[in-house]
């Protein structure tokens, strides 16, 4: 195969064709949001890969070159075609992918394990997970619901309560024996604590609430809270569990709550959607049986009786 065939230039063709189109360099660096230099630099390229001159130069101009005027038109068109191609697709995929923030955490030991029942409902729904861990904002963000953890008081959006947030101290059975269960005060000595990044704050409302000063043993940060619960199944140490994202690790005995207090640490599971826009249909289905398997009343669509097909519309 040819080399040069291999080796086209893609980016100079696209940066060409927009030049091309707009007449100027400082209409098309505007238009594709760079630079009038990269704009130049990239034509210059496409000059030089094919050994012609696309544009004659002037001191405040630019003006297209006879091939230049003739390849601009074939190129261009070739774009439109594969931007019409490409848009289609994105439209079809939007159309039945629900865009969801949701925390990894939240994602392994709660969603996934449910989400088959809701694609056994609808099967023509598909998932794209933002698992970005930082201040929900709808705003600038192509997302369509999101599930988070707080207070009902975000911006611009929504929100109905999943289920409370409750916490306990977690360890592998393993770790607990080691140390006489817990059974005495005296057992925790030497404990190793191990904290999520951003949920430090949760083991002082459990000491509060359970009357239990952990504060004294020495600990190890992680980066998420994923983490945390692995370096506690394999026993490294005591690990501050959401207790009902921990349900199933919990019933199979790979986690245990050595002191049993659970507390509810105020802030509680939701899930979010934007008010800037309206919710489409896939949106709402998914809401309303979040809020079904949490044991909560929908927000959109009246259930169906039992016989009459699929709930939610």
């Amino acid at each position: 195969m040819d080399r040069r065939y291999r080796d086209l230039p893609l980016n100079p063709l696209r940066a060409f064709a927009v030049a091309s189109q707009h007449k100027t360099f400082t209409s098309a660096a505007r238009y594709m949001g760079v630079s009038q230099v990269a704009i130049s630099r990239q034509i210059s390229t496409l000059e030089d890969y094919l050994g012609v001159k696309l544009f004659v130069r002037g001191a405040r101009s630019v003006k297209l070159t006879d091939v230049g005027r003739t390849l601009g038109g074939e190129v261009s068109v070739l774009f439109e075609e594969l931007e019409r191609a490409t848009h289609g697709v994105l439209s079809e995929e939007s159309e039945n992918t629900i865009k969801l923030r949701i925390y990894p955490t939240f994602a392994q030991h709660w969603l996934l394990p449910r989400l088959g029942a809701f694609q056994a409902l609808y099967p023509e729904y598909r998932f794209r997970l933002d698992t970005t861990v930082e201040p929900l904002d709808f705003r600038g963000t192509h997302l369509d619901v999101a599930i988070q953890l707080g207070h009902g008081n975000w911006r611009d959006a929504k929100s109905r309560k999943l289920f409370d947030e409750r916490v306990d101290v977690v360890c592998s059975p393993g770790y607990a024996e080691a140390r006489g269960g817990f059974a005495a005060a005296e057992d925790v000595d030497g404990a190793e604590l191990l904290h999520a990044k951003y949920r430090r704050k949760e083991w002082d409302i459990w000491s509060a609430q359970a009357e239990m000063d952990l504060s004294h043993l020495s600990g190890q940060e992680f980066d998420s809270s994923l983490l945390v619960y692995q370096a506690a199944e394999h026993g490294f140490g005591l690990a501050m569990g959401q207790v009902d994202l921990l349900a199933k690790e919990l019933e199979a005995g790979k986690l245990i709550c050595p002191f049993g207090k659970p507390v509810t640490t105020g802030a509680a599971f939701h899930v979010i959607w934007p008010t800037m826009k309206s919710v489409s249909t896939k949106t709402k289905h998914f809401i309303d049986w979040l809020l079904d398997t949490s044991g909560e009343p929908r927000a959109f669509f009246k259930r169906k009786r039992a016989g009459t097909g699929a709930a939610g519309g």
